[in-house]
């Protein structure tokens, strides 16, 4: 197996969290320690880690907290590493969107068997894997086509998030209706200049809705940008 994947290592004990980075290097994983806890979720968008290991007795929330908040934005799998070993620990961190855990201490052979599962499972058995894509203080999940935004997040449809995508991906850059409505045509379904707009005008709704104002501009004749 490849082990060139990013880990991101949520854990206080600077200690602990230098011997698992040593550990882990010495297999070949790429490891990011998590300097910030009280905005965990920047420290995974800047660091977009293929795999994160969380402790549950962490400043600031929790462990389970910032489970829940990263299963808003992302599906990237998340290990619990703790030294709690309740069945009501075990079940809050699966009822929070985790993936495995493990109890501490732990032999370090179990932890790495455990990352190839789920590097295995997740990133090489399939051909797509999630991807955040972020704009403008805006959160595009590329996986499970979701909108997050200051705590907010709304769900997009198919041919919504081909648009937004489009328009971020040309940041700065009028985009014609033209070119959105080629996007649109990729599923062989005929799309006509008025299921164009009506499709930009659900989507404006759906951003006004979390927050988010103006985003896109329309230039009249042309297009659209995001600025």
């Amino acid at each position: 197996m490849n082990n060139m994947y990013n880990i991101l290592i949520v854990e206080d004990d600077m200690n602990m969290a230098n011997a698992l980075r040593k550990m882990l290097n010495k297999w070949g994983f790429i490891v990011v320690l998590c300097e910030n806890f009280d905005n965990i979720l920047k420290t995974v968008i800047e660091s977009n880690p293929h795999i994160i290991l969380m402790d549950i007795n962490i400043p600031s929330y929790d462990g389970f907290y910032w489970c829940k908040k990263i299963r808003e934005i992302t599906s990237i799998p998340v290990i619990f590493v703790s030294s709690r070993d309740s069945s009501m620990d075990i079940i809050m961190a699966v009822n929070n969107g985790g993936d495995d855990y493990i109890h501490k201490p732990f032999d370090s052979n179990v932890l790495v068997a455990k990352l190839q599962a789920i590097i295995r499972r997740t990133y090489e058995y399939n051909s797509v894997t999630s991807q955040i894509i972020e704009c403008n203080n805006l959160m595009l999940n590329v996986g499970n086509l979701t909108v997050y935004y200051k705590e907010e997040c709304v769900m997009l449809t198919k041919n919504e998030f081909k648009i937004l995508r489009t328009l971020i991906e040309n940041k700065g850059k009028v985009v014609s209706r033209g070119s959105l409505m080629k996007q649109l045509w990729n599923d062989d379904i005929y799309v006509n200049e008025n299921t164009l707009t009506v499709n930009i005008n659900r989507l404006r709704k759906k951003l006004e809705d979390i927050g988010i104002k103006d985003y896109i501009n329309t230039k009249k004749g042309i297009g659209y940008i995001v600025i």
